[in-house]
């Protein structure tokens, strides 16, 4: 897990300073014969990539469909604040770093570890952090959504694509609106037996003239039993996991 996130903060920060012309071990030192302005906007794109920390870490890997899927579960047993957003968003990180595990390693090996031992600059090294996120991604996009992004950038005179590489500008928001789909359908699929449960106390309720019951307040219970005796959070978060490619 130290390592997943090790590798995501040098993957950020490689983003940032991959026009530099040495190691960011003295980065925020003032430059004694170099250019001011250089420093200044060196200094600047860390500090600006670092802020966007947790917008990156949202876009390119797997914790939008984890977190999607955990609040619609949330809201179809009308749980309101329990688990709270704390416990939800933690489960859906750590669901994240061990789906993302094989990419952070891979990541460190081929960019992180050469950088640090100075066998490449931080232009390759960024170029090489970001591959398998790449590959990871592009497998988990659907085609349909890629192809629009394709075209769209076609449509106005950019070259997205180079042999069989898409450019990440491309795989970035195709992937995003396919994790959304994915997210809703499971949510979907998760919320589908609480609203036969809700449907059949209420018809109960009706039918035995007990108007001014809120069928819900007699539903969750049964949910919240139901959900318990078919280990629902294991075949959840299984199900979610084997979902990836």
């Amino acid at each position: 897990m130290i390592r997943a996130f090790l590798t995501l903060v040098a993957m950020m920060a490689m983003t940032g300073a991959a026009a530099a012309q040495q190691l960011p071990g003295g980065f925020f030192d003032m430059p004694v014969d170099g250019s001011v302005a250089s420093w200044i906007i060196r200094t600047f794109g860390l500090l600006t990539v670092l802020s966007v920390a947790p917008g990156i870490l949202i876009m390119v890997t797997s914790f939008p469909r984890f977190v999607i899927a955990f609040a619609i579960l949330r809201a179809g047993m009308g749980l309101g604040t329990t688990p709270s957003n704390m416990i939800l968003v933690s489960l859906a990180l750590f669901m994240t770093f061990y789906v993302m595990a094989p990419t952070f390693d891979r990541a460190w090996q081929d960019g992180v570890e050469p950088l640090i031992a100075n066998q490449i600059d931080e232009t390759e090294a960024a170029r090489r952090i970001a591959e398998p996120f790449r590959a990871f991604m592009t497998v988990n996009t659907r085609d349909k959504d890629m192809d629009l992004f394709i075209s769209l950038a076609e449509e106005r005179g950019q070259t997205v694509v180079n042999g069989d590489v898409v450019d990440l500008r491309v795989v970035i928001p195709a992937f995003m609106i396919s994790e959304l789909r994915r997210g809703f359908e499971i949510g979907f699929l998760v919320v589908l037996p609480f609203l036969v449960i809700d449907l059949i106390v209420a018809t109960i309720t009706m039918a035995m003239g007990m108007m001014m019951l809120p069928p819900t307040s007699i539903s969750l219970p049964f949910k919240i039993m139901f959900f318990v005796l078919i280990d629902g959070w294991n075949l959840l978060v299984g199900s979610l996991v084997r979902s990836f490619s």
